[in-house]
């Protein structure tokens, strides 16, 4: 039987520790919370945000919003702020927008979404309803959806970004398949942000994106850093080696977590989660020692011992 990561919280001192940091934000508190500069602006925001892709209800997803707000609501504790959503989440942006304003913190967030059209009047449409499901009338960050219009959606945010109903723009991939695209538009475009997938187990976009993010000067997002999953699938019920406690990792998430953000490219990922434990576990991530080069060496060399899980239907 697969084993999940809510299993893993489950079964020991890992949900100890998850759960003290989840419920007692004062204790969390007490640790440094790492930040990064965007380049762009020089504003820090905490390396360790929130991905909203799952903020749905209904057959397969949450039956109500219970949990969803007790996670917002245990990530703004904690002292996170960065949190992207879509249009194209099914009802994620009014969710959270709902959620948003009934607990009274978005002027707390970065609040981030993206446009995923080809035209611009169905651009300009697509931007003015997220502003209306997120109930807001700025947005931190806007960004052109895996890459789609983006020639004809750029000079409209740079627009909207001059007027200040945007304050940052860039651009997002998930799959490796746009990394050449992706990495043209880099060189050609000033963009704020780009936003890639990048995990243990998944490193291509170090290769060549995340270097030219950093010569650029374009703060990155990092999506997928748990791999959809597959990185949980694929320590299975391991324990994390003694040497984790030298990065002070309790958990494979802060494990996993603390290989994204320590790369200098990265200013923050944004794990999905719908579990306030969770978005506690993930939050430890941006408190304590980092990896250095030598332990993200390490850290590869780890995860590259065990075996591949088998490929999941998606």
């Amino acid at each position: 039987m697969p084993v999940s990561r809510r299993d893993i919280l489950r079964a020991g001192a890992a949900a100890g520790a998850a759960l003290s940091l989840g419920w007692k934000p004062g204790l969390a508190r007490q640790d440094v919370l790492h930040t990064k500069a965007i380049p762009s602006s020089g504003e820090r925001v905490p390396v360790v945000g929130l991905g909203a892709r799952n903020y749905r209800l209904g057959e397969g997803w949450e039956s109500d919003t219970t949990g969803l707000r007790a996670t917002l609501r245990a990530f703004h504790e904690l002292g996170g702020t960065v949190l992207d959503t879509s249009p194209n989440y099914g009802a994620s942006e009014q969710i959270v927008g709902d959620l948003l304003d009934g607990l009274g913190v978005r002027d707390d967030l970065f609040l981030a979404t993206k446009v995923d059209r080809e035209e611009r009047d169905a651009g300009v449409d697509r931007m003015e309803a997220s502003f209306d499901r997120l109930r807001t009338s700025r947005i931190e960050l806007m960004q052109v959806h895996n890459l789609r219009g983006w020639a004809t959606q750029l000079p409209t945010m740079r627009e909207w970004q001059a007027t200040g109903r945007i304050r940052y723009l860039g651009i997002t991939t998930s799959s490796d398949r746009q990394y050449e695209a992706l990495e043209g538009i880099m060189r050609q475009e000033t963009l704020d942000f780009v936003q890639v997938d990048y995990a243990l187990d998944n490193r291509t976009a170090a290769d060549r994106l995340l270097p030219l993010a950093l010569d650029r000067g374009m703060a990155v997002l990092v999506n997928m850093p748990f791999g959809r999953g597959r990185l949980f699938r694929r320590v299975g019920d391991r324990p994390l080696p003694e040497w984790a406690a030298e990065i002070d990792c309790t958990t494979w998430a802060q494990f996993f977590l603390k290989y994204v953000v320590s790369h200098p490219a990265v200013t923050a990922a944004i794990p999905g989660t719908t579990i306030p434990e969770h978005a506690a576990d993930n939050n430890a991530a941006a408190r304590g020692r980092m990896p250095t080069p030598e332990m993200r060496t390490r850290m590869e060399a780890l995860i590259d011992a065990i075996p591949a899980p088998p490929r999941q239907r998606r």
